[in-house]
């Protein structure tokens, strides 16, 4: 079985592009293959700079011959039905079989489709592939009317098994196949002819290029990692940054520079978010002290002058981007000196948050007035609750968040603190975004939870109230995020929360029903991942206080760690028997059976021991409940299992005597009442 490279050559790609890029080569070409009717054992996909590289392994070498049958008419078939079986199998009358069939002679359209070598399949797949490729952005060049994120030089396509190679035979727009690449840009431009995928990477090395983008995010790291080391210092961790670094460059080469003394005093995530975002350098920072002291540089090539040079010509632009950021946070220190982190912020009564509702001032008037409602709820201070809210949104207006909007709350906390205002403040500055997703840490301090809480509340009611709701996949405004975050401040902090009231209070407008069914929703999901079935979660949403999801969560916890017992299994069961029953009695009879039941009407022991089980279960479940201990409610359910099941066995419902049998309906609504008191076990599965 032959082995398949291909290598698309080109201009350099977007690093940020390639991790997708991979793996829409690898699909595209496999599914086509496999659609032809060829296998494959392995098949990896590689990106550097300027090439996207596809090896596949043991390729079959041509596509399996396909017969095929079709049962047609019988042979004495009006003749208008013989035609039309002819048009469809496109044969001749003389090239049907005649078999014998249970009802007489019928024909068969016998048909062979011939297998077709893999070159020729790969071929016709490659094609159209590179000219359907879904970039996010492509381009065209010269006079063609190929398509692709950068000019497209070259095409390497061999089929490698142990007679040799062979090239697949390709022409896109004037781009021929061949099985020749080339090394690095600089080090190694010149032409290399390859065999094979071992061959290819080999040479590709010798040629001064990586292949494999792991291989050099594992050697830039690493690089990185040791010259810090060696100085003392630690590099800031960044996959992100390190898998975009690793696709723009062919040869890592790690530089290591330092920062100079003037932007020292620089808040750390500035200098990180500076670095990072204009450079695409590696933070380095003295872990003694926390400061970022220097940085690390990749290079695309080696130097004789070991990068001499090129960190020369880096610390330069540097030293002119940090120079940017020291003028920021100077200018807004002296704002903040002057103003206030108040005056700071007054211009947001001029910046608009959206049409319908208002400016970025209106909005921090709600937040604040939501936080003070709030805080009493989470155990804040209402006045440091509010006062948060008031300059939580200020470093909106400094000059350094403008620069960098990543930085918003980050430095809230450090012109807060620069205005010696309190530490639960600044930290309400820099928290109450939190948490934006699914991995954030979840604020704890009382006063940034309030301020949290009021923030996401006022956009979601806000949007609710407009209309503006997520659509399908649409969601522009990340109210679904908000919601998510919501609930996981309540739940992290294990607040007895009203949601239902807050929402009134935040926005009348806002169709309170429909807002909690979404935030319902969004719990399911987040309780989902957590192993909650939602049959479980729709059963204690059924119940009375479904806004407060702390209670929720407590409800389905222990309802579903019940449901995993052999006990909550069975009483499930029996539950619903009882409630099939008295259903079907209640829809017959036209009446309500739901009182009245009389342990004097009981016949048998069985009986007997239910109504004695029932009376101890409503004297033992009622103050559980009361004290929300569900693991007691659940263990008191769990006692009734027992007598349920012995009572369906022993004990006719319907009996003759009607006096008996409306008792014995009176005894089953006990049942489901009992039960329903825990959750609407109905709305269960299975």
């Amino acid at each position: 079985m032959p082995d398949l490279l291909i290598e698309l050559f080109s201009e350099e790609m977007p690093a940020r592009m390639q991790p997708r890029a991979r793996d829409d080569l690898r699909k595209l070409v496999t599914d086509g293959l496999v659609e032809a009717g060829l296998t494959y054992g392995h098949a990896a996909a590689f990106s550097t700079p300027r090439r996207l590289v596809l090896a596949l392994q043991g390729l079959t070498k041509e596509s399996p011959t396909l017969r095929e049958e079709r049962k047609g008419p019988k042979t004495d078939a009006p003749e208008k039905a013989i035609e039309g079986f002819l048009r469809s199998t496109g044969l001749s009358l003389e090239q049907l079989e005649i078999r014998d069939d249970k009802k007489g002679q019928v024909y068969f359209a016998v048909t062979e489709r011939a297998g077709r070598p893999a070159a020729e399949i790969v071929a016709d797949v490659l094609e159209k592939t590179i000219r359907n490729f879904p970039w996010p952005k492509s381009m065209r060049w010269g006079s063609g009317s190929l398509r692709w994120v950068r000019p497209l030089h070259s095409i390497l396509c061999i089929l490698t098994d142990e007679a040799g190679a062979e090239v697949v035979p390709l022409d896109v727009d004037g781009i021929t196949s061949g099985d020749t690449t080339r090394g690095h840009r600089f080090m190694a431009p010149g032409v290399i002819r390859v065999t094979g995928f071992d061959d290819y990477t080999a040479k590709l090395k010798a040629a001064k290029v990586v292949l494999d983008q792991d291989e050099r995010a594992a050697a830039i790291w690493h690089d990185a990692q040791q010259m810090a080391f060696a100085r003392g210092l630690e590099v800031v961790e960044d996959k992100g940054l390190l898998a975009e670094v690793a696709g723009l460059v062919e040869c890592p080469v790690a530089l290591m520079g330092a920062i100079a003394e003037d932007f020292l005093g620089l808040p750390p995530e500035v200098l990180q978010t500076s670095m990072k975002e204009h450079q695409k350098f590696f933070s380095v920072k003295n872990p003694k002290t926390g400061r970022i002291e220097g940085f690390v540089t990749v290079a695309n090539r080696e130097t004789a002058d070991h990068g001499e040079t090129i960190l020369k010509g880096n610390l330069k632009v540097l030293s002119a981007r940090l120079s940017d950021a020291k003028f920021f946070w100077e200018n807004d220190l002296r704002t903040v000196k002057t103003e206030g982190l108040e005056g700071m912020g007054a211009g947001l009564a001029n910046v608009t948050f959206h049409n319908k509702l208002g400016s970025q001032g209106a909005r921090v008037e709600r937040i604040e007035a939501l936080a003070r409602e709030i805080a009493p709820v989470v155990g804040a201070s209402p006045d440091l609750a509010a006062e948060s809210a008031r300059v939580a949104k200020s470093d909106l207006r400094s000059e350094m968040v403008y620069e960098f909007p990543e930085l918003q709350g980050i430095m809230g906390r450090y012109y807060a603190k620069s205005a010696n205002l309190p530490e639960a403040v600044a930290d309400a500055c820099r928290d109450h975004y939190a948490p934006l997703g699914p991995s954030d840490d979840v604020p704890s301090e009382p006063v940034s939870v309030a301020v949290a809480l009021a923030d996401k509340i006022d956009t979601l009611t806000g949007f609710w109230a407009i209309d503006e709701k997520p659509t399908g996949s649409k969601d522009p405004y990340a109210l679904r995020r908000a919601a998510l975050g919501v609930i996981r401040l309540v739940l992290a902090n294990n607040l007895r929360a009203n949601l239902a009231k807050w929402f009134e209070k935040a926005n009348s407008a806002t169709d309170t029903a429909d807002l909690l069914a979404f935030f319902h929703d969004r719990l399911k999901v987040f309780l989902r991942d957590q192993g909650i079935r939602h049959d479980v979660i729709d059963a204690v949403l059924a119940m009375a206080g479904n806004d407060d999801l702390t209670l929720v969560v407590k409800r389905a916890e222990a309802l579903s760690d019940f449901l995993k017992t052999e006990d909550g299994e069975n009483l499930i069961q029996g539950f619903k028997r009882a409630n099939n029953i008295l259903t079907q009695a209640e829809e017959k009879d036209g009446v309500e059976y739901s009182f009245g039941a009389d342990p004097k009407f009981a016949e048998g022991d069985e009986e007997r021991a239910l109504f004695a089980a029932l009376d101890a279960a409503e004297a033992a479940i009622a103050p559980a409940q009361q004290s929300e201990d569900f693991a007691a409610v659940m263990a008191e359910m769990a006692k009734l299992r027992a007598p349920i099941d012995a009572f369906f066995t022993a004990v006719q419902i319907n009996a003759d005597n009607e006096i008996l049998r409306r008792n014995r309906l009176n005894l089953l609504s006990r049942i489901r009442q009992i039960c329903l008191s825990v959750a609407d076990l109905t709305k269960l599965e299975g």
